[in-house]
């Protein structure tokens, strides 16, 4: 006599996509039903990240911390000069180590931007 093999079959409902093509998890969702994350992520996926924009984004927190932008957390406009001085020490260590590599827009952008903090930085110690 033959042993019948119950089993048991999974099916996953996750709307993971997988192998199956026919399975889109946004189908039926417009652009406004969309979560604020979902929205948030694709955008990070879709900005170029490269050296400029990295030296931009130093040379922002930089300015919140000399107190020339508001806080992005607390909305509020408050100095701490020993974090500005060692995010414009990072940029210029960054400076010295890419020197020879950048091309002359970078080159320029640092000038400019460590011309710039440090300007800001003895303004905002002498107040």
């Amino acid at each position: 006599m033959e042993e019948e093999q119950k089993g048991f079959k999974v099916t996953d409902k996750r709307g993971v996509f997988g192998d199956r093509e026919d399975i889109d998890p946004n189908k039926d969702r417009t652009g406004e039903e969309r979560t604020c994350e979902e929205k948030a992520e694709e955008e990070v996926f879709t900005r170029v990240l490269n050296f400029s924009t990295f030296i931009l984004s130093l040379t922002t927190s930089a300015l919140v911390s000399l107190g020339e932008l508001p806080d992005p957390l607390s909305k509020e406009k408050v100095a701490n000069l020993p974090l500005a001085q060692q995010t414009i020490s990072i940029i210029e260590i960054l400076k010295e180590k890419t020197a020879g590599n950048l091309t002359e827009d970078e080159d320029r952008l640092m000038d400019s931007v460590l011309y710039d903090l440090h300007m800001k930085y003895v303004q905002s110690a002498c107040r």
